[in-house]
């Protein structure tokens, strides 16, 4: 599990070496996370493997890993109170954001469904 721990670390490193090597507007995280995810596609790991068991020791516990961002909003609640209206609008309208593009993409997976149910993809119909 160790080993699983030092290839998430690895990743997460270089993704940030590469970032601000490239100087990319992207989080080195996140860059790291998809080298992650491309090795994992290439090797294949089973479910006994270091990297495996090592995310999920991490999603079992992951609900610690949002105290460091509740302490952050606790420590600037003086910062947020000043600016409740931007806030709290940006709060609203990016919960209206994804309530509606995750309903669009549930809507069009199911007239996709529907669709290969009836075999219209073959015939090249829309």
């Amino acid at each position: 599990m160790i080993t699983g721990f030092i290839v998430l670390l690895v990743c997460q490193i270089i993704g940030d070496f590469a970032v601000r090597a490239l100087d990319v507007p992207v989080p080195g995280p996140v860059v790291g996370m998809v080298m992650l995810f491309v090795v994992l596609q290439l090797r294949r790991p089973g479910r006994d493997s270091g990297v495996v068991r090592a995310a999920d020791g991490l999603l079992r516990h992951l609900q610690l890993l949002f105290i460091p961002a509740g302490v952050g909003i606790i420590q600037y609640l003086p910062v947020l109170a000043g600016a409740w209206l931007p806030v709290a609008a940006g709060l609203v309208i990016s919960w209206f954001a994804v309530l509606v593009v995750t309903a669009g993409a549930g809507v069009g997976t199911l007239q996709l469904e529907r669709r290969f149910k009836r075999g219209d993809h073959a015939k090249g119909t829309p």
